[in-house]
């Protein structure tokens, strides 16, 4: 690939060839065949080997190199027809090379899966009007452009594949872009304090509007679940154990009012106990874990969706749109679920004094699982493992680790 098919042979390659059958180490002979100054005695002897080995094998190319021309050239011969009209370019691009002499020529069967399956029947119309026997050769421009056009419906086809594969991937992208752009804003150190509390205010919010859904129709409010559902970080087992005159006098914003001075209270409380700079560290560790537990089951759970979509089409409904509305239903519902699991655990995780988790050990792939409502962290030492090039990058940027944090070794 990338290297022009030189008639006779290539004189560099038998050199090298020559110089492995003495054993000369393989670093030896790249350095051998180089440029580079040196005054290792090593190299300078193998740059002499390879130099006479060269010349020697260059004039024996040189010889066969005008029998092969005399020949013909190079000859492709493919029994085949690929899929892609740019393969069967570049394989008849091998021979006529530099001026060089060449031709290439296919041999095909109509019974070869291309012609089958996308001109069986233009085929055997065409047969029956020319009237030849089976084994007769066919050569013709009739024939080439029906070839061609066969290339053309399986290029199209793959086209039509890409480009549906393509739009299923722009959701997950879009999705993917919100989420890094937050765990950046974790991994970066900014403070989240604010955006904290503004998670409280709407996980309360939107919770109580939830039990409560009609500002006015009392009748429909569900107090008692309201209570239980906060039970342990919020509320307590006196809250709401209202009559129906308390009920009455009492307006849906109250409630909401009342739940999220509470809880800014008590988590300012936590941070007098913990201190500002911790808790502003265990704010940053809890969102990571969380986000990243999060992410990772929704990307499950948004393949496990798209290897059912095509079956919509049967109900005359595009798989794309489908796919894309129930997605953001989806990714609608993760942010509710990080928004409830970390505000519950920074109010009721428990952490010995000076014994917060860092973002570093958080950020690992292999990293424990979050912390959950019964206030524990199960924190372990991380085997340091090294990172392969090719692999993903451990910081979660999706990236290889080589174009990553790799390039900043």
């Amino acid at each position: 690939r990338g290297t022009d098919i030189m008639l006779g042979g290539n004189a560099e390659f038998l050199a090298k060839a020559e110089m492995r059958k003495r054993e000369i180490p393989e670093e030896i002979i790249t350095e051998a065949v180089g440029y580079a100054d040196t005054e290792d005695e090593e190299i300078l002897a193998a740059r002499e080997v390879y130099r006479t080995l060269y010349n020697k094998f260059n004039e024996e190319v040189k010889e066969k190199a005008v029998d092969v021309k005399a020949a013909g050239g190079l000859y492709i011969l493919g029994t085949e027809r690929h899929e892609s009209r740019r393969i069967d370019n570049q394989l008849r691009g091998r021979s006529g090379r530099q001026g060089d002499e060449g031709e290439s020529r296919f041999f095909l069967s109509v019974e070869d899966d291309l012609m089958r399956i996308f001109a069986g029947d233009r085929l055997e119309n065409m047969m029956a009007r020319l009237n030849v026997d089976e084994d007769m050769p066919i050569e013709s421009k009739m024939m080439s452009k029906v070839i061609e056009s066969c290339q053309k419906k399986v290029e199209g086809m793959h086209f039509a594949t890409r480009k549906n594969v393509l739009n299923y991937d722009d959701v997950m992208n879009t999705q993917r872009e919100i989420i890094y752009g937050q765990r950046s804003q974790v991994l970066d150190g900014q403070d989240l304090h604010a955006y904290i509390l503004d998670m409280m205010k709407e996980l309360i919010k939107g919770t109580v509007e939830q039990y409560l859904p009609d500002a006015l129709d009392k009748s429909s409010w569900n107090l008692v679940g309201l209570r239980e559902y906060f039970m342990d970080w919020i509320t307590l087992p006196e809250d709401f154990d209202w009559d129906d005159q308390k009920v009455n006098a009492t307006e849906r914003d109250d409630i909401i009012k009342m739940l999220t001075d509470r809880t800014i209270l008590l988590y300012g409380k936590r941070e007098e106990i913990m201190g500002k700079e911790q808790l502003r560290e265990l704010e940053r560790v809890v969102l990571l874990r969380v986000v990243d537990t999060k992410w990772m089951a929704h990307i499950d759970d948004m393949d496990e969706l798209k290897r059912g979509m095509g079956l919509r089409g049967y109900a005359q409904k595009n798989p794309v749109v489908e796919y894309r509305y129930e997605g953001f239903e989806m990714f609608d519902a993760m942010v509710d679920a990080i928004r409830e699991d970390t505000v519950r655990v920074l109010l009721t995780i428990k952490l010995p004094e000076n014994q917060v988790p860092q973002r570093e050990q958080v950020a690992q792939p292999d990293a424990p699982n979050a912390g959950s409502g019964d206030g524990s962290f199960n924190k372990q030492s991380l085997s340091k493992k090294k990172v392969g090039p090719n692999e993903p990058c451990p910081c979660g940027s999706g990236k290889k680790y080589k174009f990553c944090c790799g390039m900043k070794k």
